[in-house]
């Protein structure tokens, strides 16, 4: 029989929450998890794309604010295929009766509270989209980085070394030398007022998605806690269905406020692109969306809050070249300086977790087991 006896001891929530947060995290570098790799590629496919079609339903004649939030996780039902083939094949393989749902009761009401914080930061990132460039919004809202680190040390306890602090300040300073650009980049038809207001909206985008990801990393550690299991990607799928659903009924309470639904037609009727491009483009932008959401998720419960952060951050040279390319929107030195020091904080962050993980391999375990 194998006793444990912990060299450190800790209180039991502390110790509950620190070993549920890596719970269902294979003990392995976080660039071979191959669940996280999933996640990451569905970020770069989703936030590489989402901007730029939202963007450019707003240039071709779009101003449907309340809609544009609605389309970033409208795509909800999209996983109920996947889930639907997940539980039909745990029927098939299990003689016990097979439950419909792995998330419980407090995990779904959680996800229900983080869906509306969503619906409202989807809300403040259109209004900002609506005024600033493509790449300008895409870097303001790398600052998200550090809201989440700030939210989470305060809400998980999350750890930092040299190199996250170093992460952290960097993307910081890159959106502070943004905001003494004065407008410089500020698109035809928008007003100083307008451009000024989309940059504090964006960032007010920015500080709530910050607190919305250590939320859902406190929530699934707490979940864990309890019910003593390893986080599945049912489980996220379960999790992102409650989140977009809330979301989305959110959104579409402020389109019957703004009687959107009426206005819709006719905004397709003059929309550039003719009606179908209109269409075509509203379920393209939710779908990306939808893979951005899921892969966003996946590395918030596989890596940490803070990572999904990171992950988000790197991919803002792509987005900034996509725009160049599709909008021809202008790249001064100030922005090339900001992405620079972007990439300079995604390198620094992740050079720090393989030396941590280098460090954890090579140390010995603090429990100890004891044959009796």
């Amino acid at each position: 029989m194998d006793v444990e006896t912990p060299a450190q001891t800790q209180p039991l929530e502390q110790q509950q929450l620190a070993s549920a947060a890596a719970a269902g995290v294979a003990a392995k570098p976080l660039h071979r998890n191959p669940r996280l790799v999933l996640s990451f590629l569905l970020m770069v496919v989703g936030w590489a794309s989402g901007p730029l079609l939202l963007r450019t339903y707003f240039l071709h004649g779009g101003n449907r604010k309340w809609l544009s939030s609605l389309l970033q996780t409208a795509g909800w039902p999209l996983l109920l295929a996947p889930l639907t083939a997940s539980f039909l094949s745990r029927r098939r393989c299990s003689t016990n009766k097979t439950p419909v749902f792995f998330i419980s009761p407090l995990l779904l009401a959680a996800s229900v509270v983080v869906g509306i914080m969503t619906g409202l930061d989807n809300l403040l990132y259109a209004f900002g989209l609506d005024y600033l460039p493509v790449s300008t919004s895409s870097v303001l809202m790398s600052t998200q980085l550090a809201f989440t680190a700030g939210f989470a040390l305060v809400l998980v306890r999350q750890r930092f070394t040299a190199f996250s602090v170093n992460a952290v300040v960097l993307l910081s300073v890159g959106a502070a030398m943004l905001g003494m650009n004065g407008g410089g980049d500020r698109p035809a038809g928008v007003t100083r007022v307008q451009y000024y207001a989309g940059f504090g909206l964006t960032l007010g985008a920015a500080a709530l998605y910050g607190l919305i990801l250590p939320v859902m990393e406190l929530s699934q550690a707490r979940h864990v806690a309890r019910a003593r299991c390893a986080v599945t990607y049912t489980l996220i799928m379960e999790m992102q269905v409650v989140i977009g659903f809330s979301a989305t009924v959110f959104s579409i309470i402020g389109m019957i406020v703004n009687n959107d639904f009426n206005a819709i037609p006719r905004e397709a009727q003059e929309f550039g692109l003719g009606k179908a491009g209109y269409y075509v483009l509203l379920v393209g932008a939710a779908i990306m969306y939808q893979l951005f959401c899921l892969g966003i998720m996946g590395a918030v419960f596989y890596g940490s809050a803070l990572l999904g952060g990171v992950i988000m951050t790197v991919l803002i040279p792509v987005t900034e070249v996509l725009a160049v390319l599709f909008f021809h929107e202008p790249f001064n030195g100030i922005k090339g300086i900001a992405v620079a020091l972007s990439i300079w904080g995604f390198v620094s962050y992740f050079y720090g977790e393989i030396q941590i993980h280098a460090q954890s391999f090579n140390k010995p375990s603090n429990v100890e087991k004891l044959d009796l």
